[in-house]
């Protein structure tokens, strides 16, 4: 069993931790770049989503000029232990909408209800829901009473009404944590340890990678819209 508890400060240093792990294993659904484990640079995006992540629960103080919420699913007999989350932005111009940033479980607690809790919590306390979905995971959503908006690059926009919010929706601007000096750290050693050609061919993967997603989310677009 879990048990939900919804947090409007920084999460305790126990459970920043726990978060950071989730995200550094499932890392592949959660970045927009989707970067499969067996590409070189995986280590290099576990750290920057993980350091994404970091900063918008960072933000949940309110120094940062950003709205974050944040939910956790504990284990309802463990409750320092988590099993999953949901980071939400919400809209700064619309108190009934926001976009679902990031959700995650636990790989030993997946298909127990969690996710759905936690999108359902969501969605019965805000009238539109935004999320960007791989065309993979789009049934899934949809069973969730999500609906296809449009494409978004390798992701498909889906929404909770069927329509785009149009509110408006702070973000982080992340291209700052990929020039840190600890990305170029991480940069350089995957490149002594790989080689040139290797790193080269890995971000050659990982484009072509992204290209066939996009191809992906379009037709799953162009299928809901001939299908409705």
């Amino acid at each position: 069993m879990f048990i939900l508890s919804r947090l409007d400060s920084v999460p305790p240093e126990s459970f920043q931790n726990q978060i950071r792990e989730l995200v550094i294993h499932a890392v592949g659904t959660l970045s927009s770049v989707a970067i499969t484990a067996d590409n070189p640079l995986y280590p290099l995006y576990q750290y920057g989503v993980g350091m994404e992540v970091h900063q918008y629960l960072q933000a949940l103080d309110g120094t940062r000029g950003l709205s974050v919420a944040l939910t956790l699913a504990l284990d309802a007999d463990a409750p320092d232990k988590l099993l999953g989350f949901a980071l939400t932005l919400p809209a700064q111009d619309d108190d009934q909408a926001c976009e679902l940033a990031f959700l995650a479980v636990h790989p030993d607690h997946r298909r127990q209800g969690i996710a759905r809790a936690l999108l359902g919590d969501l969605q019965s306390r805000q009238a539109c829901v935004e999320l960007n979905a791989f065309a993979s995971q789009v049934p899934w959503f949809e069973a969730m009473g999500m609906q296809v908006v449009a494409a978004n690059g390798p992701q498909v926009l889906m929404s909770s009404t069927g329509q785009p919010s149009g509110a408006l929706i702070g973000r982080l601007d992340i291209a700052p944590i990929y020039e840190t000096t600890e990305v170029m750290q991480i940069h350089t050693y995957l490149l002594n340890q790989q080689g040139e050609d290797a790193m080269i061919e890995a971000e050659q993967q990982r484009d072509e990678r992204l290209d066939a997603l996009s191809l992906q989310a379009q037709a799953c677009v162009r299928q809901r819209q001939t299908v409705h």
